[in-house]
């Protein structure tokens, strides 16, 4: 196996790992938080959930859509974040994967399990039976509407990611470079080749 392979079955292994232990803590927490509350409050969490995977996805494109050339500029002003971002546009391939896939594909899902839930709590609020024709109606009326929040968040993002690509990749750089320097956490260690 050559070192180009042996890297991205490490790096697909890691991405399976870290995908279900995140799956797995917003469940748990998210399915925590809706049990026993009312659907109005599960609503809120479903939409708290949606806005993570925007989020996120919002920070993974405006990664693939930076230009490393004003990155080299502000290193060289030494401004805080730059040399951060500088490296996350470098990684950008494994750091969108990371946003976009791992944390916005598992809130995508994540969210419409909880809707699901909150939609069994309305039922049950409403006095309805779970086989009845008002059940599927209000079951496809929250999927859909969930669905939509989902997409036109992400569409809106995916706009405003390409741009203020470096304005935001710049305030990721800010951000890992306050960890790095008050909790020793540093996510790309080196800065992957020259160039993309």
């Amino acid at each position: 196996m050559n070192r180009h392979t042996s890297n991205s079955v490490r790096w697909s292994l890691f991405i399976f790992i870290i995908t279900l232990i995140i799956a797995f803590v917003i469940t748990i927490v998210s399915t925590a938080i809706l049990v026993g509350v009312s659907w109005g409050v599960g609503m809120l969490v479903v939409l708290v959930i949606i806005l993570l995977g925007v989020f996120f996805d919002i920070i993974g494109i405006a990664a693939t859509a930076a230009r490393e050339e004003p990155f080299h500029a502000m290193c060289a002003e030494k401004l805080v974040g730059a040399k951060e971002a500088l490296r996350v546009v470098r990684n950008a391939d494994r750091f969108s994967n990371f946003c976009n896939d791992v944390i916005g594909d598992t809130a995508g899902i994540v969210s419409g399990v909880a809707s699901a839930t909150v939609v069994i709590e309305l039922v049950r609020e409403m006095g309805l039976n779970e086989g009845s024709y008002q059940y599927l109606i209000i079951s496809v009326l929250f999927t859909s509407l969930v669905a939509a929040l989902t997409v036109g968040g992400k569409a809106f993002g995916k706009s405003y990611a390409i741009r203020y690509a470096n304005n935001i990749t710049l305030a990721v750089g800010k951000v890992f470079s306050v960890m790095e320097k008050r909790l020793n956490i540093s996510l790309f260690k080196n800065i992957k080749g020259k160039g993309r």
